[in-house]
């Protein structure tokens, strides 16, 4: 296991380049772009529970996020009546969507998928959290000190988005939009922490 890891500094040209090689990426462009359709254009409301099953199976396939029941998920996603906050855009409702009573009645924090849903409504509003992004973040804020803020910080939404948003300032990436620093992230946390099987 490698102690000291180099990435490269965060920069305009490196973000460039990740970008450029997610859109050379088919598999990556055209999973995002039927997402993006079945998410806006087919189904952009929140309040059948069919169109919402579909969008829960549909990203949890995709993005293999483990939702083991995704009826659950959708029942709990309806309840919640959502498309206010979208339109509204409340960051809020990121946690709201993660916490769901399983049968049982044991609460499972779906956190990750949750900021995926959300993000495939309005992708420069609802930045996607995932657990390479975090090694990314931690990884330049012990490295460069770019803002301060602990690990669970980054599992309280509006936090996160706050944290991502420190740090496009800090490395002067403001130009580009969150689900662009997002694509950057995820790819060199991919490259730089793979996962272990």
């Amino acid at each position: 296991m490698k102690n000291h890891i180099e990435i490269p500094t965060p920069s305009q040209e490196e973000v460039k380049k990740y970008l450029e090689l997610w859109d050379s990426l088919e598999s990556y462009t055209s999973q995002e772009s039927s997402l993006k359709k079945l998410f806006t254009v087919t189904y952009p409301y929140n309040k059948d529970l069919d169109d919402v099953l579909i969008k829960v199976c549909s990203l949890n396939d995709f993005y293999s996020t483990n939702i083991f029941s995704p009826f659950a998920v959708a029942k709990h996603i309806v309840a919640l009546d959502i498309d206010n906050y979208f339109s509204s855009g409340d960051l809020e409702i990121v946690n709201k969507i993660a916490k769901i009573a399983m049968n049982g009645g044991k609460i499972k924090n779906f956190y990750s998928f949750a900021t995926k849903y959300c993000s495939h409504h309005r992708p420069t509003v609802y930045p996607i959290y995932d657990s390479y992004v975090e090694k990314i973040l931690l990884h330049f804020k012990n490295r460069d000190n770019f803002f301060s803020f602990n690990k669970e910080d980054l599992k309280l939404y509006p936090s996160y988005k706050n944290i991502l948003i420190k740090f496009t300032q800090f490395y002067k990436l403001e130009s580009f939009d969150l689900k662009k620093i997002d694509k950057y992230l995820w790819q060199i946390g991919k490259e730089y922490f793979p996962k272990k099987y």
